[in-house]
């Protein structure tokens, strides 16, 4: 995922590669690569096809696209909530390696329980699975990854990209893979095909655990405030202080909560491409394929984005002119909301009931892929820099509670039936956009409760 890159003093640079004490990625990160992208394969088939598979009369249950819908939002709600408690068992109790196996097994009986046909309540338990897996399993690999290098590392930025790619190889492959198996098979052996990717998921992970045991430690306590302190501290023989420790604590959290409220919005908005635009695609689109296709069009467009965009930051960063961390979240609201416009004039041409050529949708899955890389990753490095130590546990709490919000609104999604298509479209943008100007209004006192940041 795109990151700020920042051009660090040559003798910085020695001193973390000293710090490191390599100057190559080690086997566990390869390793942690094909667990996390067979997880995302299979994460993201349920995603690209569960609300069209409920609706469907013949296969599913014959639910109305509102329902589907709001059930759906609460799934993403309880999805992205999960993380908080299985990152804390992982801390106090089980370790990573044995948290992300034990979601693995959850995330397989969840996948393989959605492949029995016609029974509500095994659906809903499937889900219910699929929760529990993510909770186990989706922070405590990410966590694994930073494991593998040493506290100053140059490599970790880079890990975390390479990371990043494996996520949407498995995020586009779901989709396309889903697609087949539904025209040629039905949808329950699609979903199965989630469970078979789990199972190479969780046979990489243990097959190759000699490289990823040291990323594991089990049992650890929250460092103290004093340990944490040294951890932050720059290496030595780098001598500066970092300017956003001269800011008191409550600014500084009341900046992140400005931030948490811009990320419910963008999460909102951003998450309807599992609903209302996966939809649009099935019912509104000019092409020969179903909308579980169009869940591929976002992990294509980061992956051939991610980098260009990497590359002009640091060319920003040469002439002195890369922006600050919020100004980059304030433009990307900006995109978002550009792309809900793409989709309201795809919605008049089509006189919001007809079919439109397919590259209305996959323009606007591009912008709003820049909306996404100049959001999502900022985030979480964010709040690690913005955090006060003492509070970065609970501020990190926040964010993911935030994420959690913003996915159950997007329930909003129930109104798709009630008004056009394009009129929801533009709702949407207008709202991306509102809060992108409050976010441009407030980036002034932001920077200042944030500096080098």
């Amino acid at each position: 995922m795109a990151t700020r890159m920042t051009t660090e003093p040559l003798q910085a640079v020695d001193t973390a590669r000293a710090v490191s004490g390599v100057d190559r990625h080690p086997k566990g990160l390869y390793v942690l690569f094909f667990t996390e992208m067979w997880e995302r394969f299979s994460f993201y088939t349920v995603g690209g096809m569960w609300a069209l598979y409920v609706q469907n009369s013949e296969q599913g249950f014959g639910w109305p696209q509102d329902r589907a819908t709001s059930v759906w939002s609460w799934y993403l709600a309880f999805v992205y909530a999960s993380p908080l408690i299985g990152g804390l068992i992982a801390d106090r109790k089980l370790g990573y390696r044995k948290s992300v196996m034990l979601g693995g097994f959850f995330f397989m009986a969840g996948h393989a329980l959605l492949a029995v046909p016609k029974i509500e309540w095994v659906m809903l338990l499937a889900l219910a699975c699929l929760v529990i897996g993510n909770g186990f399993f989706k922070p405590n690999v990410s966590a694994m990854v930073g494991n593998l290098y040493p506290e100053g590392s140059h490599l970790k930025d880079r890990a975390y990209n390479i990371f990043y790619m494996g996520i949407n190889i498995g995020a586009f492959l779901a989709p396309v893979v889903a697609e087949f198996m539904v025209q040629n098979f039905g949808f329950h052996p699609a979903f199965f095909m989630g469970a078979l990717g789990m199972v190479i998921s969780v046979a990489v992970l243990w097959f190759y655990k000699r490289h990823v045991l040291e990323a594991d430690r089990p049992g650890l306590k929250a460092p103290s405030s004093t340990a944490a302190t040294a951890v932050d501290a720059p290496p030595k023989g780098v001598s500066h202080q970092n300017p956003i420790d001269l800011i008191p604590d409550s600014r500084r959290i009341l900046a992140l909560i400005v931030i948490f409220i811009i990320v419910i919005v963008f999460w909102m908005v951003f998450h309807q491409n599992q609903t209302t635009w996966t939809y649009w695609a099935n019912d509104n689109t000019d092409w020969e394929v179903s909308g579980i296709i169009s869940n591929a069009i976002n992990p294509a467009w980061v992956i051939l984005l991610t980098f260009p965009l990497v590359w002009f930051w640091q060319w920003l960063d040469r002439k002195g002119r890369e922006p600050s961390t919020p100004t980059k979240m304030a433009i990307g609201m900006c995109f978002t909301g550009l792309a809900y416009f793409v989709m309201y004039f795809a919605g008049k041409a089509g006189g919001d009931v007809g079919r439109v050529s397919p590259w209305w949708l996959v323009s606007a899955y591009g912008v709003i892929t820049l909306g996404e890389l100049m959001l999502s990753p900022m985030g979480l490095s964010l709040v690690s820099k913005v955090a006060p130590i003492r509070l970065r546990g609970l501020m990190m709490g926040g964010w993911f509670l935030a994420t959690a919000i913003g996915n159950k609104l997007t329930g909003v999604g129930v109104l798709w039936d009630d008004m056009p298509h394009s009129t929801f479209f533009a709702m949407l943008g207008a709202l991306s956009l509102f809060m992108a100007v409050v976010l441009a209004l407030l980036l002034r006192p932001l920077k200042k409760a944030m500096p080098g940041v």
